[in-house]
């Protein structure tokens, strides 16, 4: 079970700080997904990513910027990152055995040791490999489990240690403060270019004010 700490601390962060804002009676006030996506987006960037993580001593969205661009993983490579293994021994007629599934092997690896490496929510496909090597795919040959035994959903916590609501809506609080921050006027001097060139103009609006202004002035002189 491998690489999963980091993505399991995230979704604790979400369920500590978040989801438990959302007590019955606050989540029966969201009218749909949409507005909930817009809760969870403004706690992320309001509060997750401007909060001092505990590990790195840096706000996830400073050290993001300071390290970026980041390459993109491979398919391949996300997919094997959250892949489980265990270690079996084939039988001598090239059958394993996982969590009550059998699956034929390729017959060279009778009575051999061999790593099985599988996605825990899908059990129908096992890769074989042996002293670290591939050493191809086990075929299905009698399924009862779909699903490793340790494949749950996790635990959304009971007793004195669970998070609990504060008791204010901190979720529209949260919301509400992200829309003032995103609602800021821009700063067009702060884009204009390192070379001095002039940026995007202002919106009509914008502009038509800015000519009265002046014409303004020009008449008190």
């Amino acid at each position: 079970m491998r690489a999963k700490g980091k993505i399991e601390r995230f979704f604790r962060t979400v369920r500590d700080q978040f989801l438990v804002e959302l007590t019955e009676e606050r989540a029966a006030r969201i009218q749909d997904l949409a507005e909930l996506n817009k809760l969870f987006t403004a706690w992320t960037e309001t509060v997750y990513h401007m909060r001092e993580h505990s590990e790195t001593g840096h706000a996830p969205l400073a050290r993001w910027e300071a390290g970026g661009p980041f390459p993109l993983p491979a398919q391949a490579d996300l997919a094997e990152a959250f892949r489980w293994s265990e270690w079996r021994t084939v039988s001598k007629t090239a059958l394993v055995s996982l969590h009550g599934n059998q699956y034929q092997v390729d017959p060279v690896l009778a009575r051999r040791r061999v790593e099985l490496v599988f996605d825990p929510f899908d059990l129908t496909v096992l890769f074989v490999r042996r002293d670290g090597k591939d050493a191809g795919t086990a075929t299905p040959h009698h399924i009862t489990r779909h699903s490793h035994p340790r494949a749950r959903p996790e635990d959304p916590g009971s007793g004195d240690d669970a998070p609990r609501a504060t008791g204010v809506d901190y979720i529209a609080l949260i919301g509400e403060q992200h829309d003032r921050e995103r609602a800021q006027p821009v700063n067009y001097h702060a884009l204009t270019g390192p070379d001095g060139g002039d940026s995007d103009p202002p919106a009509s609006g914008q502009q038509d004010r800015g000519e009265r202004g002046a014409a303004e002035k020009d008449d008190r002189g």
